[in-house]
């Protein structure tokens, strides 16, 4: 579901000032795979604004004037959620935020786990659109269960990290940072599985809306 208005290249500078700006209880990594997930949702009634709210845990900052409001909407919005919105093209699929490689350490290793941790509950966060249940395509289904089973393993990576001891072998921890790039590519490869799917349904549920639909009674 894409927000109206003239489309914008997302200025990733510009998003993450303002998120820091009004407070935002999310970062931005997270903000953006919430998104891409309520962009995707089946549900009909999802909007843009409603996930915005979400976000702020329905407490939207204080705005000086119509302004300043609208410019905070205006760079949610049409740069950020209509940024994404194009990734609902098979041609340009939806990636997970780069994390910049360095050396392994535990700390590269935690930091890497808990970005990719946060990205997968914003996700579903934003596809499940404030519901407890919902229903989903069965390729869907079964994506959702595969990104919970990583959404585990990224968090018990970050876990194992944060307890980690000083010193480790710094090939076993090479070895764990190459194991969580490659889950980082599995985890894309089913969220746009659900991308797809979901965005399949969607189309189905508007064109069976639009066969069955009795005439105007006069």
């Amino acid at each position: 579901m894409a927000a109206r208005g003239k489309k914008q290249s997302v200025d990733d500078g510009a998003i993450r000032a303002l998120l820091k700006h009004y407070a935002c209880p999310l970062p931005y990594h997270q903000v953006r795979a919430r998104f891409m997930g309520n962009i995707a949702t089946p549900d009909v009634n999802a909007s843009p604004m409603q996930e915005i709210h979400r976000v702020w845990d329905d407490e939207l900052p204080v705005f000086e004037d119509k302004g300043e409001a609208e410019a905070f909407f205006g760079t949610l919005l049409q740069s950020l959620w209509n940024g994404l919105s194009v990734h609902q093209k098979r041609s340009d699929p939806f990636k997970l935020a780069r994390v910049k490689i360095a050396p392994a350490s535990h700390a590269y290793l935690g930091r890497l786990a808990r970005v990719r941790r946060e990205e997968l509950d914003g996700f579903i966060d934003g596809l499940f659109a404030g519901q407890d249940e919902m229903d989903f395509p069965e390729s869907a289904h079964r994506a959702i269960g595969i990104l919970g089973e990583l959404r585990a393993l990224f968090a018990a990576t970050e876990n194992l990290a944060a307890d980690a001891p000083g010193s480790t072998d710094t090939s076993t921890m090479e070895d764990t940072a190459k194991h969580l790039r490659e889950l980082t590519r599995i985890a894309e490869t089913e969220i746009n599985t659900i991308i797809q799917a979901c965005r399949k349904a969607r189309q189905q549920m508007l064109e069976t809306y639009v066969i069955e639909r009795p005439e105007t009674l006069h």
